[in-house]
């Protein structure tokens, strides 16, 4: 059985560095919980107090900043974007984010919480491919966004 049609998985961070090309500090995405290609992937984002943000993020009172929560699903949507096509991210290929729609932030998100991130493929035409996110943490939905990324090839920039 071919590992990208199960739909649940135990992807650690060696999965994920075969699907993203980020890397510490950058890396949002802990661990591949769920993936269906071509429907939906569900991660996970460990959020420390030794987040690089934090120093400078309300210090006193530390919140993940609400674009750093939209980077790490449009992480999520770029690992469920190549397990979808079943390839990996190279020199010649890789995806860009292009487009946040609707995005709302409903719950703080700080030290010691876990991200849940949800992103269901809404539609892909060609290049670009659109998704919905949710971040959640536990039972509260801490962010909401529809996302669109656009594949690049042999390095262009879209």
């Amino acid at each position: 059985m071919n590992d990208n049609t199960i739909s649940t998985v135990e992807g650690d961070i060696k999965e994920i560095f075969k699907y993203l090309p980020h890397r510490y500090p950058f890396l949002m995405v802990d661990r591949l919980i769920e993936c269906e290609p071509g429907k939906s992937l569900v991660a996970v984002k460990n959020v420390t107090i030794n987040e690089p943000f934090f120093q400078g993020h309300f210090p006193k009172q530390p919140v993940m900043p609400g674009v750093l929560i939209l980077e790490a699903l449009a992480q999520a949507a770029g690992i469920l974007a190549f397990k979808t096509a079943d390839a990996t991210p190279s020199e010649d290929l890789v995806y860009y984010m292009v487009g946040i729609d609707n995005a709302r932030f409903r719950e703080p998100v700080g030290p010691g919480d876990q991200l849940s991130l949800h992103v269901t493929l809404n539609r892909s035409i060609k290049t670009i491919w659109k998704f919905g996110g949710e971040a959640r943490v536990g039972s509260k939905v801490a962010a909401t966004a529809d996302l669109m990324v656009a594949v690049a090839f042999e390095g262009a920039k879209p």
